[in-house]
């Protein structure tokens, strides 16, 4: 359901939470760094203000959205307005950004496979203050792992930067997750074109269906974050730096082209609908013609077994010698000129397979490039 998503009962005081019951219990993970050093620690929500310094940029990481307690309180300490903090808690959002007066709010929406066929998403919630991150997650992904390593390592310029390269990061970092996503949607795309022009079944109607569902899931999910990224990229904003909008100019262009290779994949799928039914009506075509072949032999014989099965007295041929052999070979002869007629015209020939499918549906040639973390 494109709607299903967590809220309040109508007419609720704004700001109230609804808090899901499959929530996962919340956990903060906290990152202060520098050029020089770096604290990484769980730490509970009250030991949360000692790591917040204007010499350090600091990144929590909430996971789980069960506590409420533990969320108001950090509203509380990051001065987040009610709205905001219901935003976050009730998922999903459509991915957008507002500016406040302590901080840059941005919802974004991160995908996964989970080793699974079918794709997920997750929302992500950004605060992006003057020195520091706070980000929300309702469960632990794995997506933000690449810029948790980045700073573990001291890789690139993320522990030199500011908060906003940092949000940059995190950002980057979820777009490009979709890349590998709809590399697997080409490969089963490519594997579903096959058996839809070799051997179409009940399951591959399914699968096709399946894939251009969750690829307008996908879409739903890429398309607004175009306006998301054109919004950091021109409004001006004190918690987003001139230097920082270089980078996410990039990051919209990437988004433009994910959502081409969606358009194009999603135009496939329903190619291959019609090619689906197109086979099957091809299929049924040469049944019939196998039918309509066997009727227009039998026609013939049927006719002439039916005269001599009729019970007149007088029949001349029915006291010859050789009038049962005759009455074969002539069967046999009307038969023989037919099939030598079918095949004449061709209708004995059944169509050739089709080539299977090469290469041409890769990602890799569908305008997705091998990203690197």
């Amino acid at each position: 359901m494109i709607f299903k998503k967590h809220r309040p009962p109508a007419g609720a005081i704004p700001g109230t939470l609804a808090i899901s019951e499959i929530a996962q219990p919340t956990r903060i993970h906290i990152m202060q760094f520098n050029d020089a050093s770096l604290i990484e620690q769980e730490v509970t929500v009250s030991d949360v203000p000692k790591f917040l310094s204007d010499k350090t940029i600091t990144w929590i990481d909430v996971h789980g959205l069960k506590d409420e307690s533990v969320l108001r309180q950090l509203a509380d300490q990051f001065s987040i307005h009610p709205l905001a903090l219901e935003d976050v808690v009730h998922t999903p959002q459509r991915p957008k950004t507002e500016t406040y007066d302590n901080h840059l709010f941005v919802i974004t929406r991160m995908i996964f496979m989970n080793g699974a066929p079918t794709a997920s998403t997750e929302q992500l919630s950004v605060f992006i203050g003057q020195n520091y991150v706070l980000s929300f997650q309702g469960h632990s992904t794995g997506t933000l792992n690449p810029v948790r390593d980045r700073i573990q390592t001291g890789k690139g310029s993320i522990r030199k930067a500011g908060a906003d390269y940092v949000g940059y990061a995190i950002l980057d970092t979820v777009i490009d997750k979709y890349y590998p996503v709809l590399e697997q949607y080409g490969e089963q795309l490519e594997s579903t074109e096959r058996q839809t022009i070799e051997n179409p079944t009940n399951k591959t109607l399914q699968q096709i269906y399946r894939i251009k569902r969750e690829l307008l899931d996908v879409r739903r999910s890429v398309w607004p974050q175009r306006d998301v990224m054109s919004s950091l990229i021109r409004e001006e904003t004190p918690f987003i730096s001139r230097s920082v909008k270089v980078y996410l100019r990039d990051c919209y262009d990437h988004i433009i082209q994910l959502m081409d290779v969606v358009d194009t994949y999603r135009e496939m799928s329903s190619n291959l609908m019609d090619i689906y039914l197109t086979t099957l009506s091809n299929k049924t075509n040469e049944v019939m013609k196998v039918l309509t072949i066997m009727a227009s032999i039998f026609i013939p014989l049927t006719f002439i077994v039916g005269i001599y099965g009729m019970n007149f007295e007088y029949m001349p041929e029915l006291t010859w010698k050789w009038g049962y052999p005759a009455v074969w070979a002539v069967m046999l002869t009307v038969a023989g000129l037919l099939l030598h007629n079918f095949k004449h015209r061709g209708w004995l020939v059944r169509d050739s397979k089709p080539p299977k499918s090469g290469p041409s549906t890769r990602s890799t040639q569908r305008g997705l490039p091998p990203k690197s973390q």
